[in-house]
């Protein structure tokens, strides 16, 4: 890592299947190949690991975003571009991890991943839209579950309107545009 190397932490929102995690590790792969420490805390391995024996209530959501907030801004703050492809349904969880980062001076930029929940629902990747209509599973963010989308993110990313690659390139212009990248 050179010694200007800064870090920042970008939060990708949005609901299931809207195309956060392909996102961001489509960009993850272009800042690698630019030289950036890049690191990807998925949601779902961040649940099996750091947030194990968490539910999916109100508490328990709030506290799994704020133990991925917290992590994250410990990286951001060493220099890592930490991607973080993360539901994060509350706007007061998101307020508090980006409160965080600025408290400390880390860079923080919030995406929203803004799929129709159609449109997720069709690309159903984890089978959550197909097991909540078929009444296996409850508390489906978006669906019956609430999703508070961001009123002012840094970007608004619409992924079934353009490509990966397009979505990635969308970000990594914000990027650059910040310094940070």
């Amino acid at each position: 890592m050179s010694v200007t190397e800064t870090g920042a932490t970008i939060w990708l929102t949005g609901l299931p299947s809207a195309g956060k995690t392909t996102i961001a590790y489509e960009l993850a792969g272009r800042l690698r190949g630019e030289g950036h420490r890049v690191e990807v805390l998925d949601g779902d391995e961040i649940r099996e690991f750091l947030s194990a024996g968490l539910g999916f209530s109100r508490e328990d959501r709030h506290t799994n975003v704020q133990r991925i907030g917290f992590v994250a801004e410990l990286l951001a703050a060493n220099g890592v571009k930490v991607l973080v492809p993360v539901i994060a349904p509350y706007a007061d969880s998101r307020d508090a991890v980006r409160k965080r980062h600025r408290t400390e001076g880390t860079a923080y930029l919030e995406v929203h991943v803004a799929t129709p929940v159609e449109v997720c629902s069709e690309r159903d990747v984890k089978g959550l839209y197909a097991k909540q209509a078929a009444g296996e599973i409850s508390g489906l963010t978006g669906v019956d579950d609430p999703y508070e989308a961001p009123e002012s993110p840094d970007l608004r990313i619409e992924s079934h309107r353009q490509t990966v690659q397009e979505s990635a390139a969308e970000l990594h212009a914000l990027l650059s545009e910040r310094g940070a990248a």
